[in-house]
């Protein structure tokens, strides 16, 4: 999937370097889809508790999720282990964390349409993220002023059907086509998207019952419904610079 990490001013490419070297890692250990991976020897029978820290770590976060979410988030499907869904948001989660361990302050990583944002952009305001219009896909329907937060995407209009609600024999949630949450960091994030996606309809009033985390749903019917506190991050707050003040 596509990576974009972007860091106002110059001589940071050591840094973004170090970024992708980190997705590269991730890639390796998780990966569904190569055979050597940690996933593929769990699938194959291997203790989860004889393999990396990061796996065990992956795999406590993968049941609290289930947990909180009412089974409606499970790494499982069909008895195979896929922690993809969990793995994207935090990897993004991480790589942020290596940027601020080498002191970058200002930065977004995009994952797949997961971000992560912190500090702020290049002209010294909040970084500005758009939600597609999943029916029209070069239109943006809303444009969100972010900074030290994540922001996660969950729909079916560039993947197809993927999401499945667990508690229902049907599959997948079938009158939802988008749905965007803002969180704390993006791998909860990105959790909950998925999972409010998996409910269906009343996936929006989960997301709405969370503290700290907003949300932007879109149904096949092209209507859209928002959590109260969205709003807040319409709006370019002001922001003091060292030249002036930027929105």
């Amino acid at each position: 999937m596509p990576v974009t990490v972007e860091i106002p001013g110059t001589g940071w490419q050591d840094r973004i370097e170090a970024v992708f070297r980190y997705f590269a890692h991730v890639e390796e250990t998780f990966s569904p889809f190569k055979a050597t991976s940690e996933t593929s020897l769990i699938n194959r029978g291997v203790p989860p508790a004889e393999l990396s820290d990061e796996m065990q770590e992956v795999m406590r976060l993968a049941t609290k999720a289930k947990a909180e979410t009412d089974g409606y988030f499970d790494v499982y499907h069909e008895g195979k282990f896929n922690p993809v869904g969990l793995v994207k948001g935090w990897a993004v989660h991480h790589a942020a964390e290596v940027l601020r361990h080498e002191g970058v302050r200002d930065f977004y990583i995009e994952a797949g349409g997961d971000i992560q944002l912190a500090g702020l952009n290049e002209e010294g305001g909040y970084w500005a993220v758009g939600i597609r219009n999943p029916f029209e896909w070069q239109e943006v329907v809303k444009v969100l002023y972010l900074s030290d937060t994540g922001i996660a995407t969950s729909g079916t209009y560039v993947r197809g059907e993927h999401i499945y609600d667990p508690h229902s024999s049907e599959g997948g949630a079938a009158d939802i086509v988008s749905l965007s949450v803002i969180g704390p960091n993006v791998y909860e994030a990105d959790i909950y998207a998925t999972a409010a996606f998996a409910m269906g309809p009343d996936g929006i009033y989960f997301i709405e019952d969370q503290p700290g985390f907003e949300g932007y749903m879109i149904d096949k019917d092209s209507c859209a419904v928002m959590t109260s506190g969205l709003e807040h991050h319409l709006r370019a707050p002001w922001v003091a610079t060292s030249t002036g003040v930027a929105r």
